[in-house]
């Protein structure tokens, strides 16, 4: 039986690669930590902020409430303090559809 590497998964994530994954500024993850409450990066010694896998699903639900949605933050973060779960609910089943539209895409192709 061949060996087969276990794929390691990040505990942190720098800022920049936050940054890289929405493919925003990384002074927008700073404003966006600021804004909201839900986010709460580790802080090394030196100062930089180390960001967990719920807070990079956190940074998924608000960029899909205020780049995809257009929703103002005032409107994101009432969103989010009123029914989290319903919001992380709806966010899943459009990621779940997302894929399956690109795997039917592929198909087609």
């Amino acid at each position: 039986m061949p060996y087969k590497e276990a794929k390691v998964e990040k505990l942190y994530y720098s800022i920049g690669e936050v940054a890289k994954m929405f493919d925003v500024n990384t002074s927008l993850i700073r404003f966006w930590e600021m804004e909201f409450d839900i986010i709460k990066p580790k802080k090394n010694k030196k100062g930089n902020r180390l960001f967990t896998k719920t807070d990079i699903d956190n940074f998924h639900i608000i960029y899909h409430l205020v780049k995809e949605k257009g929703m103002t933050l005032k409107g994101a973060k009432k969103k989010m303090k009123e029914n989290k779960e319903d919001t992380e609910h709806n966010f899943e089943i459009i990621r779940s559809l997302e894929n399956i539209k690109g795997m039917l895409t592929d198909l087609v192709s």
